[in-house]
């Protein structure tokens, strides 16, 4: 029986220690990545009457029930407060792939003055804290009568720093001649950035829509400072109930935290091979 000679990206083989060590180490990492949404999982899923803190500790369940997560749903109104963050995070996907596409292409492609001044004020503003600014964006939406509002709430991460400078560097690794070509045809800059462009980079448009979805489901200090109606409230802010009313009840709380974790998973799951190319589009120019 041959053994299989594994090589490394030059073709050179591998020793089999380093491809060891290399595997042990990969392991490391899925167990402390993967390993607590596991035990979540798991504390989800065991009843009433079944020990979770057991020692040793029991990964599996005994006798695996759903009661959990009905009980979630009958403690706190968690299909509301998962339809507000839904209406929240779907809406600053929108504004975040349109709004980066259209910035993104001006900073790559168009030529005006003051250009290099914009993308270093997009670069300078990835580093102001959220912390810091928090109150004049409360000011501001105070100010605008959207204190108390889902609208409030999306406004503020509405368009992304990071994101626009993913879509430039994207936009910057497309070869110029091919925009050149349709520009001497006739084509204006709406229509080489709409049939051009912007299919070009559908990787870079899932990497920040996954960017914009996560940012907007998982935030927590923003929502908390500018709702106070309860009918409002996002999931993470609603989940919060079950750590101060139901601390003790551990497998509730387990059950809150997968129903909070289970769209980033579908949402990663279908857009994952568009993710993963485009990683690499804007990954060469800076």
């Amino acid at each position: 029986m041959s053994i299989l000679r594994t090589t490394d990206a030059e073709g050179r083989r591998i020793p089999l220690r380093q491809l060891v060590l290399r595997y042990a180490l990969l392991l490391l990492v899925l167990a402390l990545t993967v390993g607590p949404f596991l035990w979540q999982l798991s504390t989800s899923l065991k009843g009433p009457g079944e020990d979770i803190f057991s020692s040793p500790p029991k990964f599996l369940p005994s006798d695996p029930t759903l009661d959990n997560y009905t009980r979630v749903a009958d403690t706190i109104p968690v299909w509301e407060y998962a339809l507000n963050s839904l209406k929240v995070a779907s809406a600053n996907v929108v504004t975040n792939c349109v709004g980066a596409a259209l910035a993104g292409y001006a900073l790559a492609r168009l030529r005006y003055r003051g250009r290099r001044a914009a993308t270093l004020a997009f670069v300078l503003a990835m580093l102001v804290p959220v912390e810091g600014i928090i109150i004049a964006q409360f000011t501001t939406m105070r100010d605008l009568g959207l204190n108390n509002t889902l609208l409030g709430v999306l406004l503020p991460g509405s368009i992304g720093a990071m994101n626009v400078l993913l879509m430039r560097n994207a936009f910057l690794n497309l070869p110029q001649e091919v925009e050149e070509a349709a520009y001497v045809d006739g084509a204006n800059v709406w229509q080489r950035f709409l049939r051009i462009a912007l299919p070009s980079v559908k990787g870079t448009l899932a990497v920040v829509a996954i960017f914009a979805f996560m940012g907007a489901w998982d935030d927590f200090l923003w929502p908390l400072i500018v709702l106070s109606d309860p009918e409002n409230f996002t999931l993470t802010i609603g989940l919060n109930y079950l750590h101060g009313t139901f601390a003790n009840d551990e497998r509730l709380v387990a059950a809150g935290t997968i129903i909070a974790v289970a769209p980033l998973i579908a949402l990663f799951a279908c857009l994952q091979r568009f993710f993963f190319r485009g990683v690499g589009e804007g990954a060469v120019k800076g």
